[in-house]
């Protein structure tokens, strides 16, 4: 059921979304590097890889510099409209397409890189892949400002490798082992609800038993 909700929802909103789709494709030719797209390997169920899709928003070397594929706030690498972009989320919409071919699904454990699944404990990783990975998630909406998270940390890398990765990887289980329709109407809702409300809690008033997170990511989530 799932599955065919992904189909309906992907493709109405790509058809939907048309008239922001064309002008933004000519602007982002326009500006920065003239890249439209960015695809990257990502890993999917069963371990897969798959390219995902977003409106370019960053540099294209940009894993090569600085600190790779993590990006911090105000990241410099982050191109002309790549922060507009970014913060509205409108950057994630190419991945209707992903959606729409199967490769993901309207929620999920975020699709990672492999040097970001790697930060993941083993437990975690062998959860994670059992379901296809989303647009939106637990661990997206929890860690919606992850970005802003990183930029402060005097050492991000490894605040990201130990710190960050470990508690979002028991989320993603989390969300793993409450699949259902239930949990994937109220995810879909909370992530409309936290781009217009971002500082809101109703996260953890709706889903009580949400892994509680170390004292270290207390100030942020």
């Amino acid at each position: 059921m799932q599955r065919l909700f992904d189909v309906i929802f992907s493709g109405v909103a790509l058809i939907a979304l048309l008239p922001i789709f064309v002008p933004l494709t000519f602007l982002l030719r326009l500006t920065g590097e003239g890249e439209i797209f960015f695809l990257q390997d990502r890993i999917g169920r069963q371990g897969k890889y798959f390219k995902l899709y977003k409106f370019a928003t960053m540099m294209k070397n940009s894993p090569n510099i600085g600190t790779g594929t993590v990006t911090l706030h105000n990241d410099p690498r982050i191109l002309p409209l790549g922060g507009f972009l970014r913060s509205t989320k409108i950057n994630e919409l190419p991945q209707l397409i992903n959606i729409f071919k199967g490769d993901m699904s309207v929620i999920g454990p975020r699709p990672q890189t492999q040097r970001c699944f790697d930060a993941f404990p083993t437990q975690s990783q062998k959860e994670i892949i059992q379901v296809r990975p989303g647009l939106s998630g637990i661990g997206s909406i929890v860690f919606r400002n992850e970005e802003e998270m990183m930029h402060v940390n005097n050492d991000p890398d490894k605040f990201y490798d130990e710190t960050v990765m470990p508690y979002k990887g028991t989320l993603e289980v989390w969300y793993v082992l409450h699949q259902n329709l239930w949990s994937y109407f109220c995810l879909i809702g909370l992530t409309a609800w936290v781009v217009l409300f971002p500082r809101s809690n109703l996260v953890w008033r709706l889903f009580k038993d949400l892994p509680k997170p170390p004292e270290d990511l207390d100030p942020w989530i």
